[in-house]
Formats: C-alpha cells, sequence, structure tokens
C-alpha cells in the first residue's frame, strides 16, 4: 500500500475526474516508475512515494511524461547549480522569507481549488536582492510543495504579483537569460501546473518589459498571463475574501503567514541537504547527452537589461 496522506472529498473528485486518478492502481504506478528508475543509469532519483505521486498527478498519471518530467527536473536542477544547488535556510533566505516578498496563502482558491502565491515587493530591497534569489527562494517553496501541499499538486497554482512597489533599479537587474530558463523548468520539469499569472498596478515602465519576458516563455504559460490595472479589477476574477488581510481579504496575514513559512522551510532541511545526493551524471546518459544549449536553447542569447 502506498503511503500518501489522505486527499479530501473536493480533492479526491478532481484526482479522478481531472488527472486519471485510479487510488487502488496508484501502488502499481509507483512500482513502474521504480521500476523505470532503476534502469537510468545517469539518473539519480527522491523515490519517496508523497514525492513521485506528485509527478504522476502533475502529468495526469501518463508514465511516460511522468518520466520524461522526472528526467527534466533533475537534468535541469544539475545544470543550474547557481539556482539549484545546496540551498539551505542560510541568513539570505531567512532575510528574504522575512521580507514577505513571495508568501504563499493559508487559504486556497475554493476547497478543491489551486494554491494561491502573492508576490508584492514593498519590501524587497534591490540592493540587498537579486532576482535568482527571489527565484531561488520560489524554488524551495515549490519542492516544498511536491510533498505538502496536495491543493497545488492536484489543482495546480495561480500566481499574483503586485508590480505597485516595483523599483527601476530592480527592472534594470532583469535577466532575460534566466527567466526564458525558469519557463521551460515550469514547463518541462515542474510537476505542480502552473494556472494562471495575474499581474496588478504595473508600472507603464514595465510593460514593455513584462511583455518582453512573457514572449520568452512557453507558449502555453503566454496565455496564462493575466494583467489588471488594479485590485479591485483583480478581484472581480479573484474573490477578495482569498486575498491577505493587506489586501482587503480574509485568507491570513502576511505577517503571520511569512513567519509560518520560515518555520516550515528550516524544518525542511533535511530535504534540501538530501537534494545535493540526487541529479543527472550525463555521462552515463545512454544515447544522446542534454547540454544548457539544447534544453534552453538560450545561450548566449541575452544579456542583462542596462537602464540608466
Amino acid at each position: 500500500m502506498a503511503e500518501l496522506r489522505p486527499l479530501s472529498v473536493e480533492l479526491r473528485r478532481i484526482a479522478e475526474t481531472e488527472l486519471n486518478e485510479v487510488e487502488e492502481r496508484v501502488p502499481a504506478d509507483l512500482e513502474a516508475l521504480r521500476n523505470w528508475l532503476s534502469k537510468q543509469p545517469h539518473l539519480k532519483a527522491r523515490q519517496d512515494d508523497q514525492f513521485l505521486v506528485g509527478f504522476l498527478r502533475g502529468c495526469k498519471f501518463s508514465l511516460e511524461k511522468t518520466k520524461s518530467k522526472l528526467d527534466n527536473f533533475y537534468t535541469i536542477k544539475t545544470l543550474m547549480p547557481e539556482l539549484f544547488g545546496n540551498r539551505t535556510m542560510d541568513e539570505k533566505n531567512i532575510a528574504l522569507c522575512r521580507t514577505g516578498t513571495y508568501v504563499r496563502l493559508p487559504k486556497p482558491w475554493g476547497p478543491g481549488g489551486p494554491r494561491l502565491q502573492l508576490t508584492t515587493y514593498e519590501k524587497f530591497d534591490p540592493k540587498s536582492f537579486k532576482l535568482l534569489d527571489l527565484f531561488r527562494f520560489q524554488t524551495m517553496i515549490s519542492e516544498q510543495a511536491i510533498s505538502q501541499d496536495d491543493n497545488s499538486n492536484i489543482s495546480g497554482y495561480i500566481e499574483i504579483i503586485d508590480m505597485g512597489k516595483l523599483s527601476l533599479s530592480f527592472l534594470a537587474q532583469l535577466d532575460f537569460t534566466l527567466i526564458k530558463k525558469m519557463g521551460v523548468f515550469a514547463e518541462k520539469a515542474q510537476p505542480t501546473r502552473l494556472k494562471g499569472v495575474h499581474l496588478i498596478n504595473c508600472p507603464k515602465e514595465g510593460v514593455a518589459l513584462l511583455n518582453l519576458a512573457k514572449s520568452l516563455m512557453p507558449s502555453k504559460l503566454q496565455q496564462r498571463f493575466h494583467v489588471y490595472k488594479n485590485l479591485d479589477q483583480l478581484a472581480e476574477v479573484i474573490p477578495r475574501e482569498y486575498l491577505p488581510e493587506e489586501f482587503g481579504g480574509s485568507n491570513g496575514r502576511i505577517a503571520d503567514i511569512k513567519a509560518e513559512m520560515e518555520k516550515g522551510l528550516v524544518a525542511y532541511q533535511d530535504y534540501f541537504r538530501e537534494e545535493t545526493k540526487y541529479g543527472v551524471n550525463e555521462q552515463l546518459r545512454p544515447g544522446k547527452r542534454v547540454t544548457a544549449d539544447t534544453l534552453f536553447g538560450v545561450e548566449g542569447s541575452f544579456r542583462k537589461l542596462d537602464i540608466d
């Protein structure tokens, strides 16, 4: 019997009707996946039930898609050590967490709905943090979700980004190669599915840059970007009650949410330490080796933007 958290009635229904999950067949699906992994000389992957079922759910229980996504997950992580290597809740990540720049809201969008995640730049100091730091922190949150957040695994997640306090000095740091790579990772490797990116209060200086960044994303992701003038427009799509108290909602206080997130991530340290054992060895890959250029197609294509 697979060692998995029991699902709520709402999530069980969605898993069965939308993700093709058959509860009685899950142990066999997991065994088939482990059997395949045992025959991949180049790939060393985490194999606990809750982790692997996150990939099966993210691929609607297509074993072939799950194999591809798992391989891409560890391949991209190996190719991007600056983002995925030796992650820990060090002083920088703790400081970034305490800014409340990026939070996972406690209540999903309805009992069986997607997880809501909020980015706000009010306390993000571009002199202290770079875009890479923020992306690195976000990958830690998303990996924690693979094993711990059933709403995210089954119903996906939605990003809400308030750009009202975004500084021009931060825009000047934008690294389009990194943005492109993160888009590829989200589409080809991340098991939790991005259902939408909702941006509010986008400054006019940022619109052109936003459009450029969006154009670098896979077409499927481009269609999931939505821009609103203000919070009132967003509330017509995502009811305000699902936002934090600071945004006029009832979905927790950011001060409390970030404190809980810090506690949870610190408690997850063993996971991040163990991750250094997993990855790919291209020397052992059967067939053609994978490189950053073949996977991302962006090497040398973009530079950081210079704004005077």
